[in-house]
Order: structure tokens, then sequence, then C-alpha cells
């Protein structure tokens, strides 16, 4: 990886709940690079980690369909991408009827690229960065409420340009595992596991990260260790991954600000642990 290992603090062009951007800090601490050329994330999310790191070469994986599709989109049809999507963030379409119209007209349509121009919508318009389907896979986060959604054109086009160097496939976890070459860092990102085990809300792209699939990332990360291929897993640390990672080659401890409900007063700080298996 170059020695300018962070960009221009740039920011991911969606609204995604527990992003990394303020933590890119923290994480490059531990994240070993020297040597390294290519950055796997198995979650990748918002993108903010592949956004804010400057490797030769990425491999970006999530589960989220709708997610990665769009992420191809952009990498390889921007300007026409960004021409359309911006009709979306003008006249009436900041409005709760608009919002869940064009909600049920996402849910019906099967056609990659409008549904990517309504994913970024739904994504800035809709309530907390969330990104939540229903069982039956239909998107169901309820509008936000914003004055002014904000169109991310800037972030776009970074995007784009720093999509050259990536790809973007839709799968679990493993799928990232499976790929892996000598000259590979892992970063994971997974749904966390949570605070309060009697409120365990985990889902995910329409499915359930568990406690089992928790294990298995561990798992992963030791077979990784072995061929000497170092991973990196963020969590929440709770007595659970207090256990899961003892093994750790390295566990680092911070503290993150976060709103945990809905109201006001309910931010605060909550220790994280990034757990480095080398």
């Amino acid at each position: 990886m170059s020695k300018d290992t962070l960009q221009a603090n740039s920011r991911s062009a969606l609204k995604w709940a527990g992003g990394k951007k303020r933590v890119i800090g923290d994480i490059l601490k531990v994240l070993p690079v020297k040597g390294k050329k290519r950055l796997v994330e198995p979650f990748v999310g918002g993108g903010s980690v592949f956004l804010n790191t400057n490797f030769d070469d990425y491999l970006l994986i999530d589960m989220n369909k709708d997610l990665i599709s769009l992420f191809n989109i952009i990498k390889n049809q921007s300007a026409e991408f960004i021409n359309d999507s911006q009709q979306y963030f003008k006249g009436d379409y900041n409005d709760p009827e608009k919002y869940y119209e064009l909600r049920k007209q996402f849910n019906a349509t099967q056609d990659p690229y409008l549904r990517a121009l309504l994913f970024l919508y739904l994504n800035r318009h809709g309530y907390n960065g969330l990104c939540r389907y229903n069982k039956s896979g239909g998107y169901n986060v309820p509008f936000g409420r914003y004055k002014h959604p904000y169109f991310p054109k800037l972030e776009l086009e970074f995007f784009s340009k720093k999509a050259q160097k990536a790809t973007f496939l839709q799968g679990d976890f493993e799928t990232a595992f499976a790929q892996l070459k000598t000259d590979d860092v892992v970063y994971c990102d997974p749904p966390y596991s949570p605070i309060n085990r009697t409120a365990n809300f985990t889902a995910y792209a329409g499915n359930s990260f568990t406690d089992d699939d928790q294990r298995r990332l561990v798992a992963c990360a030791e077979k990784a260790k072995l061929q000497k291929i170092p991973t990196v897993i963020s969590n929440h640390y709770v007595d659970f991954t207090r256990e899961l990672y003892k093994n750790a080659t390295k566990r680092e401890l911070f503290q993150v600000q976060r709103s945990i409900s809905q109201k006001g007063k309910g931010r605060v700080k909550v220790k994280e642990v990034l757990a480095l298996y080398k």
C-alpha cells in the first residue's frame, strides 16, 4: 500500500448505519498493510474503508444484491447514473407519499438499473441510514423526514474513479476467503453481536447473522492466518465476543459514539473491539 494511506477524508455516497468513516484511523492502526497489495472486504457495506485506503486492488463482497449491483453500475456507468439519479433529489420527491410509492416500485421491479436508482433514493431519503428488508425480501425502511436530502454527486464521482481498482461480488463472506492470495489483507465488518442479548436484532440484507456465523467467520480468519494472510474483525466488545476472539493475535479496544435509540439522549459511548489474526 502506498504511503498516502488516507484519501481526502472520503465519504460514502450512501448513508450507512455502522459505517466506519469515523474510525478509519483506529482500523488502520491495527490493519497490517506492509507488503500488501489488495484489501479484501467480505462485508463492504457503505464502503468507507475501501474509499479511505489506497491499495493496488480491492475485492469487495457483500450479501446485499442491491448494494453490489449499485456499486457495479456506479463503477461502469457513472456519468449516466449520476445524471439519471439527480431527478430523485428535486421537486416533490422528498415527500412521504412519494417515498412509499417509489419504495413499492423498487420492490416490484427486477430491472437492475432502475433498482440502483431507487436504492440510492431510498437510502438518502429513508430513516437513519438503515438498509432493511422483510422476510419476503421487500425493502421496508420508513421515510426519513429530512429537510433537504443530500445528493452525493461528488461522492459518486469519486467512488466511480476509485472503483476501477475494485471487484464487487455478491455473496457470503466465505466467497471472499475462498479467493485469498498471499499479498492480501482482510478487513471484516460483520453485523455486530448485540449489546443486549434479549433484543437481538441482526437482520442483514434480509437474512440473520447468527452466533454460529460469527464463529464461522473466526474459523475463516484462523485458516487465513495459517496461510499467512492477516485478518482484522470489528465487533462490539461484549461477553460473547470476548470469548469468541480469545485466541486472536491482538485485540484492540476503543470507544465509539453510537445512537442506540430514537431519542437524542440515546447516544452513548459503546466499546468496540478490533481482533487481529496474523
